[in-house]
């Protein structure tokens, strides 16, 4: 028998709208027309212009035939029109492809076929790219040319229009008054990220509208940021849509100062011309800003929220950035679920514990987001919680509204993503007493050497501890001995003199002497256009060392 509260209490138009962080926007262009929503360079866009300009952007997306399910795509920097094509191509149905703008031209071509791209906004800076990507696909999509004006302004070389369609004169034509959608349905499709298929073709990681609003307002949440905040763009639009925070920053009615480029002198121009209160980005953005020259750096005027993820950040790295005048807060995630899903939510009472406990505390990935409804470490093949003791390995798996629809037109991708009812992350973790999870390693980088597990992460930890130590990263090593043993590839400090016999004996006085490195690679490591280290070319180069050394 149906409950009371199931009678004549049916969802209707009055009581029920599909959850959209698209009317986040309405509402700061309602309630604070004349605050300054977007910075880049010289120009200053309030609040009202910004609504006005994307909706007529989707106007005239919706002249030129781009309607609901579509797939708009983007190869755009930090730029306004990028923060507009996260508002514009949604309000007219279609579905927001970011193109990583450091890719080549070969994987553009791929993503744009595999997405079905209808309409391509392109920056003239990246023209050469674009045209050889499209002179390989298959899809003929319309272009819309951005020539950037900060870069013409600094007489700066802004590349060739591919296109028929200037972006200022589509946007112009287009109708301010346009009756935006809204989705029929929160589950329909925002946006696709490809991941960055390291090990296959890419992988289109499909957002839908209710996860990228409760993803938006859970950053605000969990990274208490106040109304009105200013936020410089330091992370790049195209990773996970910004972790969201395209959508997040109109919920606070704040600020975006976009960066084209992120250079040192930049950042810290920004940060005190601005007075930035928060900014996002991998760890390599941290090297960035403590690295610039003395008569770079600027005082800052109260304290910057940093946002990082990736690796957890050394401790003398945690150590500058307090006192360059930064909190820094470790976050974790994976495109597949928004971004950012899990928080190192610090207790207060850590702060009395002596500065090693503390960075300890520090290297934890922590909890979730408020917006995920569970994140968990389970045994990957019977799915039960292993013990919370802090050693015992499982895997990192998540369930909630903020993980993925699933993988564009791969559907054995998706299930297997999906196994058990959890979504499978394929990192390796513990969880301690009080709940707080901490990765070990990815599934495919423990090291099994003489039949012991060795996480490499555990290794890179020590390594990073060394104070002439920039980057660390650990891979296994073929073995005839021993199957596998670890290989580390370290970057410098500048003028630093250290040996590799000095990183042995640092290695061997932390780390049991199974866990010690046998063969140290010094020089630049190889990283993904988001700061992440590509250890699939590292485990191939240190193949290659071993084959040589036999």
């Amino acid at each position: 028998m149906a409950s009371i509260y199931d009678q004549d209490l049916e969802q209707n138009q009055a009581n029920y709208q599909p959850l959209t962080p698209l009317t986040f926007l309405e509402r700061a262009a309602t309630v604070f027309p004349e605050r300054i929503a977007i910075v880049y360079g010289g120009l200053e866009i309030t609040y009202a212009e910004f609504y006005r300009r994307c909706r007529q952007l989707a106007s005239a997306l919706t002249a030129r035939g781009i309607g609901r399910g579509d797939t708009v795509s983007a190869m755009l920097a930090n730029t306004p029109p990028m923060l507009e094509a996260h508002y514009a191509v949604p309000m007219c149905g279609a579905v927001l492809h970011a193109l990583n703008t450091r890719l080549d031209a070969g994987v553009i071509a791929f993503q744009l076929d595999h997405a079905e791209s209808k309409l391509l906004i392109t920056d003239t800076g990246f023209s050469s790219t674009i045209a050889a990507a499209l002179e390989t696909t298959q899809v003929t999509p319309l272009l819309i040319d951005y020539a950037d004006p900060v870069l013409a302004a600094e007489n700066r070389q802004t590349g060739e229009r591919l296109g028929t369609e200037d972006y200022e004169e589509l946007v112009s034509g287009g109708d301010a008054e346009f009756a935006w959608l809204m989705p029929n349905n929160e589950w329909d499709a925002i946006s696709v990220n490809y991941t960055s298929g390291t090990t296959g073709d890419p992988k289109g990681v499909v957002y839908h509208h209710r996860g990228a609003c409760l993803l938006a307002q859970g950053n605000a949440i969990t990274a208490s940021i106040p109304k009105h905040a200013v936020y410089l763009w330091t992370l790049p639009m195209f990773h996970c849509n910004g972790w969201c925070f395209p959508w997040t920053l109109s919920a606070v009615s704040g600020t975006h100062v976009c960066l084209r480029e992120v250079r040192a002198d930049a950042i810290w121009r920004a940060l005190d011309q601005h007075q930035v209160t928060h900014l996002c980005g991998a760890p390599v953005v941290m090297s960035t800003i403590l690295n610039a020259e003395p008569e770079v750096k600027r005082p800052l005027q109260r304290q910057v929220d940093f946002f990082t993820a990736a690796a957890p950040p050394p401790e003398r790295v945690l150590a500058d950035m307090r006192e360059a005048g930064f909190n820094v807060t470790h976050l974790y995630g994976l495109t597949e679920v928004y971004g950012p899903a899990v928080v190192n939510d610090w207790n207060s009472e850590w702060e009395t514990l002596p500065a090693q406990q503390q960075a300890s505390l520090k290297a934890r990935q922590g909890v979730r987001y408020h917006a995920l409804e569970e994140l968990d470490v389970l045994d990957p093949e019977t799915l039960e919680p292993v013990p919370r003791d802090g050693e015992t390995l499982g895997e990192v798996m998540f369930r909630g509204n903020v993980v993925m629809k699933g993988y564009l037109k791969n559907r054995a991708a998706t299930d297997e993503a999906f196994k058990g009812g959890w979504f499978h992350s394929g990192d390796l973790g513990v969880v301690y007493p009080d709940g707080y999870i901490q990765l070990k390693d990815r599934s495919k980088d423990i090291i099994i050497s003489g039949g012991e597990n060795i996480s490499s992460i555990e290794v890179e930890e020590v390594l990073h501890k060394h104070p002439q130590i920039v980057a660390a990263a650990v891979v296994a090593m073929p073995d005839n001995k021993w199957g596998e043993t670890p290989c580390a590839f370290v970057e410098l400090a500048q003028g630093s003199d250290v040996s590799i016999e000095d990183l042995t004996a640092w290695c061997k006085e932390h780390l049991a002497g199974f866990k010690v490195p046998r063969r140290y690679v010094i020089g630049a490591i190889a990283k993904t256009s988001t700061g992440k280290v590509q250890k699939f070319l590292l485990r191939q180069q240190a193949a290659r060392l071993a084959t040589a050394a036999d």
